[in-house]
């Protein structure tokens, strides 16, 4: 029961010692986006690609794309961890290992892998490893799971692309997690975190365009 005390929130928790989970939900998942009207969890249309993208506090986060033309579905979760089925107050004890993460369904004749990577990148700080603003723990970091290989060579491109032009003004480099979704599963957070801004429009908000551009490619 290691999982009960433990070490810092910024400190990545060790398989062994994450907290256990379970087999099932606690709660229903909802079955359609507040928001589209769009199926939560598919199934989607055969063209739909699916990218999770962990900035910080889901709750901004998710709304930034669902705003975009192009973007089908959007969901909030828990991801990228040790604890199967995990709870809200679980991850925000940073013993799941889990990071908040979006799920982003989209298509890609409608809006671009690079577009929703500009959206990321662009939103948040992806130089700073456990924390966003005043959010701090292994559970706020910057993260994105990958679907498919030119998925995974266009995140490559744009974290080094915009990793020279955070360089040249004076941040620090990017730690962003890049990783398959492949073995990290996607557990989706309760039914009041979905689509939360929506729900509540002046709730809290930690993301803002940062006025550094992602440059173009090629």
């Amino acid at each position: 029961m290691s999982w009960l005390f433990g070490s810092s929130k910024t400190t990545m928790v060790a398989p062994d010692d994450a907290m256990p989970g379970r087999d099932h939900y606690l709660y229903d998942v909802p079955k359609l986006h507040a928001v589209l009207g769009t199926p939560l969890k598919g199934p989607w249309t055969p063209t739909t690609e699916v990218l999770y993208v962990g900035m910080g506090c889901f709750w901004g986060a998710e709304r930034k794309f669902w705003q975009k033309d192009g973007v089908i579905s959007t969901a909030v979760g828990y991801q990228g961890g040790f604890t199967p089925f995990p709870t809200y107050e679980e991850t925000c004890t940073a013993k799941t290992g889990h990071t908040e993460a979006v799920l982003i369904a989209y298509e890609p004749d409608q809006i671009s892998t690079y577009d929703i990577l500009k959206t990321f990148w662009e939103n948040h700080d992806p130089t700073t490893q456990y924390r966003q603003g005043n959010d701090i723990g292994t559970q706020y970091r910057s993260a994105i799971y990958w679907t498919n290989d030119q998925q995974r060579d266009l995140i490559e491109a744009t974290r080094d692309a915009y990793g020279h032009v955070l360089a040249e003004r004076g941040f620090d480099p990017i730690s962003t997690e890049i990783a398959p979704a492949e073995g990290r599963e996607f557990y989706y957070a309760e039914d009041y975190h979905q689509q939360y801004l929506y729900k509540i429009p002046h709730g809290y908000d930690c993301h803002a365009n940062t006025g550094i551009a992602l440059p173009p490619l090629g």
